[in-house]
């Protein structure tokens, strides 16, 4: 997980351990009432997840950790439940370990097989003596969370690819595709399509001679067109006509320069060469996949202001990637 990313679940955690646990605190002094007899415990928390609608199950433990109830739902209680030994469960180690609430990281619940969480909220007598634990089990999907939409950092990223297909890399040549023979023509059209015909993320597959594109007027569904498709100028036909987006992150002199540089990682080399490459002009992310199976993911700006010299030197080939020069 990137740091971005944990940042954002760090954030979500904090906001949603604030809410759970002020909402089981609350349960503390009801539980220790009647601690001991269960239909009496079973009866208060089928009423308690009225203050705790998105909770899947509600039980007690003892101070040991055994299940003293059953699994309480809003559609009852599951008897099967009790006297389950959870003590050597993950989200049971702060707990057991002395502290007043703590909530599990997500894990893989073993019957509904969904991402949950578990909350634990210790159970003490007036005097301080700890009775057990009150145990809170939730769907992430049903959990009352703010859900931002997670933005993506536009840092370059690197990912190896397949060390089969790196390990190999010395021994293999680029072979001429059908897109490679009529490059200028395809860039033209692609960057018409982007230009007046509302496409926003493009993929270009120059060895397979295919490109993949998104549209805004159908984002949720991509066209793949062929070597067919990408040399005839009359496709443009089948798509709506569309201004390009004052929301797009670069120009499109600046998209034309993007896949002007495609054209140039792609004929480079004979053995180091772009396989395919992408470009999102809301994101301005562009991605690139080599003839050594890496990858790469980057801002357009950092992207244009790398040279030839650099994809092709030590510091950011499929060189450092694992691949060794044949020997002989």
């Amino acid at each position: 997980m990137s740091e971005a990313t944990k940042t954002a679940v760090a954030r979500q955690r904090m906001l949603l351990q604030g809410r759970l646990a002020t909402a089981l605190a609350r349960l503390v002094a009801p539980c220790a009432e009647v601690w001991g007899e269960r239909e009496a415990l079973e009866g208060l928390l089928l009423e308690s997840l009225a203050i705790l609608p998105s909770c899947k199950y509600l039980y007690v433990l003892d101070h040991g950790a055994r299940q003293v109830t059953g699994n309480v739902s809003p559609e009852g209680a599951f008897a099967d439940q009790a006297g389950r030994d959870r003590s050597a469960r993950p989200y049971m180690a702060e707990a057991l370990g002395g502290m007043d609430f703590s909530m599990s990281s997500a894990y893989i619940s073993r019957n509904r097989r969904r991402p949950t969480l578990t909350a634990v909220q210790r159970l003490a007598a007036a005097d301080g003596t700890l009775l057990g634990f009150l145990g809170a089990d939730f769907d992430l999907r049903e959990l009352p969370l703010t859900r931002e939409l997670y933005q993506q950092p536009d840092q370059w990223m690197q990912l190896k690819g397949d060390p089969a297909i790196r390990g190999g890399l010395f021994n293999q040549q680029r072979v001429e595709s059908l897109m490679d023979g009529r490059m200028d023509e395809v860039l033209d059209l692609v960057t018409e399509l982007v230009a007046a015909h509302g496409v926003f993320h493009g993929k270009l597959h120059f060895s397979s001679s295919r490109a993949t594109l998104w549209l805004r007027d159908d984002p949720f569904r991509y066209r793949l067109l062929d070597f067919e498709d990408l040399t005839d100028p009359g496709i443009c036909l089948a798509y709506p006509q569309r201004a390009y987006p004052e929301e797009a992150v670069l120009s499109l002199a600046e998209v034309g320069e993007v896949f002007r540089t495609f054209r140039e990682l792609r004929f480079m080399d004979e053995t180091i060469y772009l396989r395919s490459g992408s470009l999102n002009i809301f994101n301005g992310m562009v991605g690139l996949n080599f003839s050594c199976d890496g990858s790469h993911y980057m801002g357009w700006q950092e992207f244009l202001g790398k040279r030839l010299a650099f994809w092709l030197g030590a510091g950011a080939t499929c060189v450092v990637e694992g691949a060794s020069p044949a020997k002989g």
